[in-house]
């Protein structure tokens, strides 16, 4: 049974309260190493913090596919150990990509010499390769356009798990 609006919602309201709130117990001090309401949170924290949250939701099923901000190939390699660890933790998985699949759903100007961490778990990033291999062959077949173009971003939209009614607002923006 896929997962409803509303759980996607909460787990992703749980996630994040975690990653801003903090783990304190009700009534536990916070320790010198809480961050007060105007610490800014470094880059690094935030980014492990959203791989975290996205590997909870593909590792217990909520979504297929999440993927990490995007990064400079420098931060992506400062990340890559502990992103992996965290996946890992969570009952998902990583790849690092370089050359990630661009469809309608984004423009290619967020991608565009940038890597992400796909996160995966079971035969997701198998599936994931295959729409980005078919986009391929339409690409040098010159035949992506018009609904073979469509259909690639809607297999993105639902690898990322995206209700169909987002998808379809999605391409239509």
């Amino acid at each position: 049974m896929p997962p409803t609006n509303i759980s996607i919602i909460l787990v992703t309201f749980f996630a994040l309260a975690v990653v801003v709130g903090g783990c304190n117990s009700p009534g536990e001090a916070p320790s010198a190493t809480t961050p007060s309401a105007n610490q800014e949170i470094d880059r690094r924290s935030y980014d492990l913090g959203v791989i975290g949250a996205f590997a909870e939701m593909v590792g217990v099923g909520v979504k297929k596919m999440a993927l990490s901000a995007t990064l400079t190939p420098d931060a992506a390699d400062a990340l890559e150990e502990e992103a992996g660890k965290i996946a890992e933790r969570n009952g998902a998985m990583i790849y690092r990509e370089s050359d990630f699949l661009v469809t309608d759903l984004f423009p290619a100007s967020v991608t565009e010499g940038k890597h992400v961490f796909v996160i995966y778990s079971g035969s997701t990033l198998e599936e994931y390769l295959a729409l980005k291999s078919e986009k391929k062959k339409l690409v040098d077949a010159g035949q992506y356009e018009g609904m073979s173009r469509r259909a690639i971003a809607q297999g993105m939209g639902v690898l990322l798990s995206y209700p169909e009614q987002k998808i379809e607002e999605m391409l239509t923006d």
